[in-house]
């Protein structure tokens, strides 16, 4: 029996990222089958994705359709971050990819992961408070869905400064500590829980507050091509090369 591998990545930010870093992106899934057995997606895969009734975005399309050919092959699991939370009935029924828009538990092997994005967890109270609940408001959704695509997508476009993500160092580290303790708190509170997996900081981590049970943060896609693999035994934080043949599992036993 093949040995389960989870690929995870977050933060790719794909619409907004330079074209080589879609590229990457595009090589990596076409990879993926060789790399492991099933796919993880932490959130922002794109900088913004809005599935329409009958639309799909243009500049999401070459990386929603090679998913959709990817979840042919292998299982492939999303969670929405702040950037893009809408479009669950389109990865569900449409591009065959298990789809929530908050938290996913799923198994490997015998680990218990849990995965969420990470946004609205350790922001101070103020305007990106309310730009979370603005944004997630099912009223939102269905007034941007009754505008054209083109329409909508521009103003996103004006208005992106509201769906923030850490910027500076300085704010990427600060969020990165306050995930990590969130983290350890919610790890010790839920037993049934060995893993778990959160991105936004764009800052990789992997650490063990307890024996057996671990915080994740694969780091940003959109920095080099960072990503993480799962196993039943290992953990491990990888940047993904296209000129490079298949990894093999070189992290010590957890």
């Amino acid at each position: 029996m093949t040995e389960p591998r989870l690929l995870i990545v977050a933060d790719a930010h794909i619409g907004g990222a330079p074209a080589e870093s879609e590229a990457a992106l595009l090589a990596f899934l076409d990879a993926a089958p060789a790399l492991g057995t099933a796919l993880l997606i932490v959130g922002d895969l794109f900088e913004f994705w809005f599935a329409y009734s009958r639309v799909i975005p243009r500049r999401g399309f070459p990386v929603a359709a090679s998913l959709a050919k990817l979840a042919r092959i292998m299982p492939v699991s999303m969670v929405g971050g702040n950037h893009d939370r809408w479009g669950k009935a389109f990865w569900r029924e449409d591009a065959g990819v298990d789809y929530e828009r908050r938290e996913l538990r799923l198994q490997v092997g015998r680990r218990r992961l849990l995965a969420l994005h990470g946004d609205g967890i350790t922001e101070r109270p103020g305007r990106s408070t309310w730009t979370h609940r603005l944004v997630g408001h099912p009223f939102t959704s269905a007034a941007f869905g009754l505008l054209h695509p083109d329409l909508g997508f521009g103003l996103v476009d004006r208005l992106s400064f509201l769906l923030s993500r850490p910027q500076t160092l300085a704010e990427r580290e600060r969020y990165a500590a306050g995930q990590r303790s969130w983290a350890e708190t919610r790890l010790a509170a839920d037993s049934a829980l060995d893993v778990l997996v959160m991105g936004h900081s764009h800052m990789p981590a992997l650490t063990e507050p307890a024996p057996g049970r671990f915080y994740l943060n694969p780091g940003a896609w959109l920095d080099e091509g960072s990503y993480a693999i799962v196993t039943e035994a290992t953990i491990e934080l990888r940047r993904f090369s296209p000129a490079e043949p298949p990894p093999h599992p070189t992290a010590a036993p957890r």
